[in-house]
């Protein structure tokens, strides 16, 4: 049978490893696709010295592959939003099947790239580019394809939990630790995309569109990093039995879809409590099957390659045949997905950690509770440290409540003339059906 001539473009961590394992695993792959799969093109704009390329030249030009006959499969590496969005619509329009990685491209211009993709009877697959060599995308879409599901969470950047591990662990400070993640390569020089949540924000994006069968909505997602989180606040938690991980979480409601990214407290005990370092783990609740957890390296060269290359081996199955006959990107079949709104954070039902810095002085616990009351928000745990201090830390749990009677509590709770400085407030979730 005729092979299937691909075209890299990027030759990075990710282009270098799916190259490599490309060639490596070459006798096996065929095995799996029912015919050979090869690299006849690579765009780059720099040689990479951990693949030996041998023959095939580097362009520097992406867009000459993306309109180059001779090959089936683009696989998109180069990262982005601009020039990685031309690549993909340009390769669509020329009738070529693409493979990407790009979670930003994805969550911000999928919905385009997937109408185009149908009109020209071509596939656009994506494993990648959520939580690396995990093959979550595959698990919601297929393999629990029977069920409703309810929510998912999860851990779905290792920079960020890299950073939490170690200040539990260690006690260490977040900008230390930050300064420790940059010197390993886990977060970039502008690590903004790690830490705030953006990164996360994209793939969690993905997931709850294929979860929920919605229209991708990233500007709808809520994100907030995890540079106010102090050591204090860890240990903190650990006292309460709770530990935080920089989650996304998605869940269905009777009011819409929830849809954030934000710094969690999650019980000791739960399953992603336990995720540690630059580990990436999901957990998706459905209806019929319950909690299941999809656990793995979320990054690197070959863990993310392995899922590209599952996407290479899946289009080469699926050439030649019709658009009906294959799995719908996100899921559903594109005239079914629905207009279930997101709904704003402000809506969002959650617990609540809160630590603030009152004056050593009587009645001040008792001001706070008042306005906690008044907004019908219940305490569930209180931990006041005794100081010798003027001012003294206090830490309050809340049961849940709606985020907007939070907010407004906060602001009341700051205006106090004995609480000093803003009011650090953290979701507590417990994972629950």
């Amino acid at each position: 049978m005729k092979p299937v001539k691909v075209g890299i473009c990027g030759l990075g961590t990710v282009g270098g490893g799916t190259f490599n394992v490309l060639t490596r695993n070459a006798e096996e792959i065929a095995r799996r696709a029912g015919r050979r799969i090869e690299v006849v093109a690579i765009a780059s704009r720099h040689a990479n010295p951990a693949c030996a390329t041998g023959e095939i030249p580097l362009q520097a030009d992406v867009l000459a592959l993306a309109r180059d006959p001779e090959i089936d499969i683009i696989v998109e590496l180069i990262g982005g939003y601009d020039t990685a969005r031309e690549l993909v619509m340009t390769a669509i329009e020329q009738g070529k099947h693409v493979v990407t990685a790009n979670k930003a491209l994805i969550a911000v211009h999928g919905n385009e790239i997937f109408a185009a993709a149908q009109k020209k009877n071509v596939v656009v697959a994506f494993e990648a580019a959520v939580a690396g060599g995990i093959p979550i995308i595959k698990a919601i879409r297929e393999g629990l394809a029977a069920n409703k599901i309810n929510w998912l969470a999860g851990i779905i950047n290792g920079t960020g939990n890299f950073i939490m591990t170690e200040m539990r662990d260690k006690g260490r400070a977040f900008a230390e630790v930050l300064a420790e993640a940059q010197a390993l390569g886990y977060a970039e020089a502008d690590p903004t995309f790690d830490v705030e949540g953006i990164d996360a924000a994209h793939k969690l994006t993905i997931l709850a569109s294929i979860a929920y069968g919605i229209p991708l909505q990233f500007s709808k997602a809520y994100t907030e990093g995890i540079s106010k989180i102090t050591p204090d606040d860890v240990q903190y938690a650990e006292e309460l039995g709770y530990r935080i991980k920089h989650l996304g979480i998605s869940r269905r409601t009777s009011a819409g879809i929830e849809l954030r990214v934000h710094p969690t407290l999650i019980p000791a005990s739960a399953l992603l409590a336990n995720v540690n370092g630059v580990m990436n783990a999901v957990v998706v609740s459905g209806d019929a099957v319950g909690q299941t957890l999809y656990y793995g390296p979320g990054a690197g060269a070959e863990p993310t390659a392995s899922a590209v290359v599952a996407d290479i081996v899946d289009v080469a199955r699926m050439l030649g045949a019709s658009a009906d006959s294959r799995v719908p990107p996100l899921a559903f079949q594109s005239a079914e997905l629905a207009e279930t709104p997101v709904l704003p954070v402000e809506a969002v039902v959650s617990g609540y950690y809160l630590r603030l810095q009152a004056v050593e002085r009587p009645g001040v616990l008792a001001h706070v509770t008042r306005i906690l009351g008044e907004k019908g928000i219940n305490i569930s745990a209180i931990i006041q440290k005794e100081t010798r201090e003027a001012q003294v830390p206090v830490i309050m749990m809340t049961q849940r409540v709606e985020e907007r009677m939070m907010n407004e509590a906060i602001r009341e709770i700051e205006a106090l003339p004995d609480i000093l400085g803003e009011v650090i407030r953290i979701r507590v979730d417990h994972l629950a059906d």
